[in-house]
């Protein structure tokens, strides 16, 4: 029986010019997250991302923790939806950059309602796939890694492909997988056990890497 581990990219640049680029703390969560794999002995028999620079960039730092040198394949099936289509498809008109409480909780508030309107095929948001094929490019990874690999493999993806690959193991409706997705943490593990029948769910959105102390200020969510 094999294990996936999957993580969510690093702390992001929410709310700047270019959400896709990994910020400080992002880094430093994960080099910590390839130290924890380093003392713990895990290695990986293979390791894939998708195209963007903060699942490449985190899965990099993961490396330089671990202290070797690990090629991964790219798959752009584990990238993660545009959110601002997705809020844009319900809500035409351009938002400000949230900076209060109140204006996090609204934008918030209109993703979820753009995910459930997009995930029930009521909305298009421009440039995006529909749910069914953005569930296939996750799928289609899983069912490569369960037919291929039987040690551990590593995945370092974003939150929405993350909790849609938990909701199609789990059978979840579409609202547990939304409220999956708004609740993942930055550079959090996800483990699925596999065969090469199923995967299995085992852990969701833990820190075990950021369990001292001294690391609690570097639990983030977006």
């Amino acid at each position: 029986m094999g294990t996936l581990y999957l993580v969510r990219h690093g702390q992001a640049s929410f709310g700047e010019d270019d959400y896709d680029v990994l910020s400080p703390m992002g880094r430093q969560q994960s080099l910590r997250l390839g130290e924890y794999f380093k003392y713990k002995g895990i290695t990986f028999d293979a390791a894939f991302t998708g195209t963007l620079q903060r699942q490449i960039d985190t899965f990099a730092g993961i490396c330089e923790g671990m202290g070797l040198s690990m090629q991964a394949e790219q798959r752009p099936g584990l990238n993660e939806y545009d959110s601002h289509a997705v809020i844009g498809a319900i809500h035409p008109h351009e938002l400000k950059k949230p900076t209060t409480p109140e204006e996090y909780r609204g934008h918030f508030r209109l993703l979820r309602d753009g995910l459930a309107q997009w995930m029930a095929g009521v909305v298009s948001p421009r440039g995006m796939p529909g749910y069914t094929e953005f569930v296939c490019g996750i799928t289609d990874v899983l069912d490569h890694i369960r037919g291929t690999y039987t040690g551990n493999v590593l995945l370092v993806s974003s939150g929405g492909p993350i909790s849609t690959a938990v909701g199609h193991v789990l059978g979840t409706s579409p609202e547990t997988t939304i409220e999956l997705n708004l609740r993942i943490r930055n550079c959090s593990l996800t483990e699925f056990a596999f065969t090469p029948k199923r995967h299995m769910l085992v852990t969701y959105n833990t820190l075990p890497h950021l369990d001292a102390p001294e690391h609690a200020s570097w639990i983030t969510y977006a």
